[in-house]
């Protein structure tokens, strides 16, 4: 059974950043953040794949923000990070930009069997340039989504160390200085990918039962607990083998989208260090330096040129699969232990043209027959306040 966490009602003037992540447990009746018996149990998030018109431009920030490339031809460009393993983002040419959907690896063949067997799918070849098998489907916002097995792997590439640090009295470095150079924020692998969907319990439930994966947390709208929870971090289920606090999250809102992904890097100065790098290039920082309180990464977020949302983050949780689902409200102040607070921009609230598509996702959503309503409303906009 999963080990449960103490539950505590939060006091009047609760400190949004002391103990956020455990301090709750579920209640009786709650989500239980993980399917009875689920198709199969994926291994861990291989790739995203995303359309963009300008290859280029895509290239040139993903080298500035520590990509490295893995292929290319004039239609598609293959991203890599230092690990061994297939590419961490695919983009391909097209009219427009935008997410395609995302795709993880099985354990193995079996499993993709199995998968297409109860979901009355095909096991198909996938290119050349990647190897292996893979089932396609699609999810109940109409985001394709892949579990793929057997790939080719790429060989790893030479990795930027993370630093000697000293601790108090605690030496590790003596007669040698530190003078981290300005360069990209090696990325090392992908970490996790955030969607957004009008459809929240329906599509959390079609994860976790298509694909094994379990909460780590849960956060709710302030005095609308009792509705349920209204966004999930969740992992893999690897069993007692540790693996990121999360893998995938997914949170309620008024249109059905990519919200940003997450690449490990080694350490904060190889972020800040390379943060110092994209800003000389000319690029924009959505918010940071700081540290979350679910998943406890030091993060710092960046918008590509298509507007896309892309985070570095190192030292995050690893959790096995003993630990049950925590609960909090969901602030603007409870996304932070330490850093700058939350931006307009990176809570979809500043000025521009995306800020404008989610206010008139919000108009349009409410007509529609969804979970978000005006209470669900309400909330969301005083998370942005608190």
């Amino acid at each position: 059974m999963p080990q449960r966490r103490s539950h505590a009602s939060p006091a009047v003037g609760h400190d949004a950043h002391v103990g956020i992540h455990s301090d709750q447990a579920g209640l009786p009746g709650e989500h239980p953040g993980r399917a009875r018996n689920p198709i199969i149990k994926v291994r861990d998030l291989a790739w995203l794949e995303f359309e963009k018109p300008d290859l280029r431009g895509a290239e040139r920030f993903a080298h500035a923000f520590g990509f490295a490339t893995a292929a290319k031809t004039p239609g598609e460009l293959h991203l890599r990070g230092t690990e061994r393993a297939a590419p961490c983002v695919i983009i391909r040419a097209g009219a427009r930009s935008r997410f395609v959907g995302l795709t993880f690896h099985a354990a193995d063949v079996a499993d993709l069997l199995r998968l297409a067997d109860a979901t009355e799918r095909t096991v198909r070849p996938l290119p050349e340039s990647i190897g292996g098998l893979g089932v396609e489907l699609v999810d109940p916002n109409g985001l394709p989504v892949r579990v793929v097995a057997d790939t080719r792997e790429l060989d790893e590439l030479p990795v930027q160390p993370a630093l000697t640090h000293n601790f108090g009295g605690e030496l590790h470095r003596v007669n040698r200085t530190q003078r981290p150079p300005r360069v990209p924020a090696q990325v090392q692998r992908l970490g996790h990918v955030v969607l957004q969907s009008t459809r929240y319990r329906r599509t959390l439930g079609w994860y976790l039962e298509h694909f094994g994966l379990i909460v780590s947390d849960f956060l709710y709208y302030d005095g609308q607990r009792h509705r349920g929870p209204t966004m999930s971090f969740i992992r893999c289920d690897r069993g007692s083998e540790p693996t990121d606090h999360h893998t995938l999250a997914m949170t309620l809102g008024p249109a059905n989208r990519y919200v940003h992904s997450a690449y490990q890097v080694a350490d904060l100065d190889a972020i800040a260090a390379g943060g110092e790098y994209l800003r000389d290039e000319g690029y924009r920082r959505s918010w940071g330096i700081g540290r979350h309180i679910q998943g406890s990464q030091i993060f710092d977020y960046w918008r590509d040129p298509d507007g896309f949302l892309v985070e570095h983050f190192s030292d995050g949780d690893m959790f096995d699969a003993s630990l049950a689902p925590g609960w909090a409200p969901m602030t603007a102040s409870g996304l932070a232990q330490w850093g700058p607070p939350a931006t307009k921009d990176f809570l979809g609230i500043a000025p521009g043209k995306e800020s404008v598509a989610e206010f008139r996702s919000m108009i349009h959503s409410l007509r529609e027959e969804n979970e978000w309503d005006l209470e669900r409303l309400r909330g969301l906009m005083k998370v942005a306040a608190t």
